[in-house]
Formats: structure tokens, sequence, C-alpha cells
């Protein structure tokens, strides 16, 4: 069945010869997709997902909750303001390959400093443009996010049997705990550095009225400069830190970050350390990864899911104050909403298709969401919940001193 699908792609792609295709995106059902190499020139493998957002992909690819993804853009125009140095939101990018619709113009923005094609090769991720992204999105659409595998390399010759078969014989994103492969190898504490204004650019935070541990699952460096806002010194540990040698840091508040993989699987070490950080009865933040691994830690349970919620403006259902709020998300497992825990609630939900995007512990200050309050890229609707973990770890901590 493979081959015949094969045989039916290379005789409708014969009019690409003539433009010379010097990459190609394989799918785990035979079908491929061949346009023109960007970036780092070679081969890898990884799950094809989608992301709706206008803006932002410096942010996009350097988030490293894409770790093994493969993201088509469904924005055509990507890369027109080129790249700069303060938008990475991790030092190494874990991305596995990018597919762009339309060919990228010279960038035209005062804050680029190089193409994005020069960037992409410099950080090593292969990359395609040229192909329809849209009959590409509607695939994923119909039929789920595909394993599939980007090539790319100017002699134009490719194995295209090899490359299903690499394809079909990767594991998959299920099952896959990544989180102890993006996960920092040393703890540190945060330089300090605010968010992004324009004129001033990065300021340091000069008040530490609070401290923070954030547990990093493949933490963004923007939810890091959001607590530096709000008067916050933040330690980041490894994913397998034990919660005694946590606690030893004396935090007033303990964040579970956003990352990739499959939460069940990062859960078989993060859910004993979780549960002895809540017992501790100390304020917890969970966004992402960091939130499905609260579920699981409380007794939910988590699934993969078809398509995932990938984009900056996905609408979201405060089930508490009864306003919507338009958040930035990336994910493709939710928790599950038969059989909760009854120590659940949930306070926020998709109104794409009614999936939980946040819950709360009864009696506890504990709660996490499944979207980005950081907002980076994508609306500022949402940064009222680092208030909130903020609010929570001061009358937590006001509790302490009687």
């Amino acid at each position: 069945m493979y081959l015949k699908k094969i045989s039916q792609n290379i005789n409708s792609n014969k009019n690409l010869k003539k433009i010379d295709s010097t990459a190609i995106l394989v799918l785990q059902n035979g079908k491929f997709f061949k346009g023109i190499g960007l970036g780092y020139q070679g081969t890898s493998t990884g799950e094809v997902c989608f992301n709706t957002s206008i803006t932002g992909y410096q942010e996009i690819i350097s988030d490293p909750s894409y770790a093994d993804q493969i993201i088509n853009f469904t924005f055509p125009h990507v890369g027109n303001v080129g790249t700069n140095k303060e938008d990475h939101e991790s030092d190494k990018i874990w991305t596995k390959g990018v597919i762009i619709n339309t060919e990228i113009t010279n960038p035209s923005n005062y804050r680029s400093l190089k193409h994005l094609d020069e960037w992409l090769r410099k950080n090593k991720i292969i990359g395609i443009t040229g192909i329809d992204t849209r009959s590409l999105t509607n695939i994923i659409r119909d039929k789920g996010a595909p394993k599939g595998t980007i090539s790319f390399f100017k002699k134009n010759k490719f194995n295209i049997k090899k490359l299903l078969k690499i394809t079909q014989n990767w594991s998959g994103l299920k099952n896959l705990d990544l989180a102890e492969k993006v996960t920092t190898k040393k703890n540190y504490v945060w330089k300090d550095f605010k968010t992004w204004k324009k004129g001033d650019g990065f300021k340091k935070n000069k008040k530490k009225l609070l401290h923070v541990v954030a547990i990093d699952y493949g933490i963004k460096k923007n939810i890091l400069r959001y607590f530096s806002d709000f008067n916050c010194k933040v330690t980041i540990v490894s994913c397998k830190t034990d919660a005694l040698d946590i606690l030893k840091q004396k935090p007033d508040g303990i964040f579970l970050s956003n990352g990739p993989g499959d939460p069940a699987a990062t859960g078989k070490y993060a859910i004993p350390i979780i549960e002895t950080l809540i017992k501790n009865n100390l304020p917890i933040f969970g966004i992402c990864l960091g939130h499905q691994l609260l579920a699981l830690t409380l007794g939910a349970k988590t699934e993969k899911m078809k398509l995932g919620h990938r984009g900056a403006n996905h609408p979201v259902k405060n089930l508490v104050e009864g306003n919507v709020e338009i958040t930035s998300q990336n994910h493709g497992f939710e928790v599950v909403k038969k059989n909760l825990p009854k120590s659940i609630r949930v306070t926020h939900q998709s109104l794409f298709d009614n999936s939980i995007e946040g819950i709360q512990l009864k009696n506890k200050p504990v709660f996490s969401v499944q979207y980005h309050p950081e907002s980076n890229p994508g609306p500022q609707d949402s940064v009222y919940l680092f208030k909130q973990f903020i609010m929570s770890m001061k009358k937590n901590a006001k509790k302490k001193r009687y």
C-alpha cells in the first residue's frame, strides 16, 4: 500500500523537478512533499504538527516543548522580520524541523540581526519551503498528527523508501519522556532579567521579595522573566531533583514548567516529587506539561490528543469568573475529563473542544493551566495567573510568620 502511494506521489510531483527540489517531507502513510531546502542540511524525524500563529516564529521554534516535533506553520509569510538575540526561549533549540509555505523575503524589522535561513542553519534546524502547507494541515486535521521525516540535501537525491522506513520505525511521542532530555543539567539561579520592553530591552529585577523554585521540564525564558517582573528570585532545578533538596532551598512557592513528551512517562519520577511538595502546603503553579503532571499527581489521567492545540488565538473560558481569554497554546496531550478526582476543581475550559484548560486543588493554593500565560508569542489576557500565584505565596508567607 505504501509503495503504491509513493508511485502515485512520484507521478503527481513530476512538475517539481523543474524547480530543482532540494528538500522532502515524508509522512508515515507514504505521502510526501517536495520543496526547497532551508536552514541546515541533513535528515531528522519527528511528529508533524501545525501552529496557527501569525507572529513569534523565533519564540515558537526555540520553545523546548517542541522537542521531537516538526512544525508546519499555517501562516504563509514566516521569516519576514528576521531573527535576533533576544527572543530565544531556550539556549538550545530542540525542534526537529520547520515547514514554511512561501519563500522568505529579506527581513524587514529594526531588531533583526539574522535572516531566518541563516539562524536555522546556525542552530542546525532543517527546513523546507515551497510546499502546500494548507494540504498538509488538512491531513493533520483529518488523520491526526503523523510521524514524518524531513530531509534537505542540495544534491537533490532522496531515497524515499529509506526515509519512509525511518519514519515508520520511529516510536512517536506516546510513552516518550523528553523532559529528562531538555531539562537543565545543573541547577542555577535566574539572572533576574525582566520581560523585554521597547526602548529599554531587558532590565534587571533589583527586588527579590519572594523565592520561587522552578522545576525545569523544558522551561521557557519568558516565564522566568515574568517572575522577575513580579520581584521574585527564581532557582531553576532539574526535573529529577529530589523534593527534600527542593525544600532545602526554602522556597515561597513551586513552579512546574512546560515541556515536551508524554506526561505519563515523565510522571513516573515527577509524581512522587510533586506529591511531597503538595504535602508541605507550599503554593504550586503549573503550566502546560506542569499542569498535566499536577493532574496526574492528584489522581487524574492524561491522553494523547488527535491534533493538539498550537497557536496564539485559542479561546478559553474562565469558569470561575465567567469571562473568555484568548490564549497562546502548545500541547499534544490533555487531562482526561472522565472520572476526575473529587479533590480537583476545573477552572478553565477550551471553547474549541471543551477540553480541560485549568484545574485547582480544593482547599490548597495549588493550581495549573494548560495554556501559556507568559504569552510569547500571543495575547496577554492571562498574565493575571502570575499575580494569582504571587498573592498565594505572599499569603502563605504571612501565615508562616504567625
